[in-house]
């Protein structure tokens, strides 16, 4: 498929951009104090909601929503069942994401993120068959080696590490393999998501107290989930202006700003051990980044 240079300028453009905002969505969790990260996780969720419906509106219209639930998922139990499972990894992910910077966890979130493209990789080709490439199956070693000398030295790994690269790509494999459409795949699990967000800020959340004393909550929930939706659609839109290969490449911007946010922002401390467990995930990384740019 060829690519135009505009296009391709543009979905890169578009591609940064919302690795940006993903790092800045990142903050939320501090800049929204005293709230819980799940109370935070239960606003991003509602106000979501506004922010992809007007993304929606103007582009594609509603009525996609109602031909994802009536046409591509039917009557199957067995795809609803699948889609619903992805709802709650998504929904376990969100949360997650917004839980971690508040509970020291945010470097071992960075490292899962760091993990995920490659578990992708290897899930994929066991799930849908796809090949590895030598320099795949090089890049999946040396992360390999990083996680199992995490595993050597703590006699443990990080459960949160463990969640994001581990069952995170379950919910891309499997929309992928059910050919869901992306913004209106992820517009019903948020709206799906939202139903128990509401239940939990109506009945075990005090943040509706905090929002009526606290003027800056007024624009910062709003800003959540203006930021999230826009974050969103920007990364969607990229990955279908540019090739499959530099997308992948400019998604690893995230857990690096994921990793300099915990080390320096939060102050999560950084041994002289961490650095042999991310170095090979680093080099990885960058022998896939590397082998991507040349490829193009």
């Amino acid at each position: 498929m060829e690519f135009s240079m505009k296009l391709m300028t543009q979905g890169i453009l578009l591609c940064i951009f919302s690795q940006l905002l993903f790092g800045v969505l990142y903050l939320f969790s501090l800049w929204l104090q005293p709230l819980s990260g799940t109370d935070v996780f239960a606003w991003r969720m509602v106000t979501m909601i506004f922010g992809l419906l007007l993304i929606l509106f103007p582009t594609i219209g509603c009525k996609s929503i109602l031909h994802l639930i009536t046409n591509i998922l039917g009557y199957n139990w067995k795809r609803w069942i699948l889609f619903l499972l992805g709802t709650f990894d998504a929904g376990s992910q969100f949360w997650l994401f917004m839980w971690a910077p508040l509970n020291n966890e945010g470097v071992n979130i960075a490292m899962g993120y760091f993990l995920f493209p490659l578990v992708m990789a290897l899930f994929g080709r066991i799930w849908l068959k796809e090949q590895l490439s030598s320099t795949q199956k090089i890049a999946l070693l040396l992360a390999a080696c990083g996680v199992f000398h995490e595993l050597w030295h703590t006699q443990s790994f990080s459960w949160t590490s463990l969640w994001v690269c581990a069952v995170y790509p379950f919910y891309y494999l499997s929309r992928k393999a059910m050919k869901i459409p992306a913004l209106q795949g992820i517009t019903l699990d948020v709206i799906l998501i939202s139903i128990p967000s509401i239940i939990y800020l109506s009945y075990q959340s005090d943040s509706l107290s905090l929002m009526l004393h606290n003027f800056h909550y007024w624009y910062l929930l709003p800003a959540l989930g203006i930021v999230s939706a826009v974050s969103l659609s920007a990364n969607l839109k990229s990955s279908q202006q540019i090739p499959v290969s530099i997308f992948a490449v400019l998604s690893y911007i995230e857990p690096v700003l994921l990793f300099l946010v915990a080390v320096f922002i939060l102050n999560i401390p950084m041994t002289i051990s961490d650095y042999f467990t991310y170095i090979p995930i680093w080099l990885s990384l960058g022998l896939l980044g590397l082998n991507g740019l040349i490829k193009k």
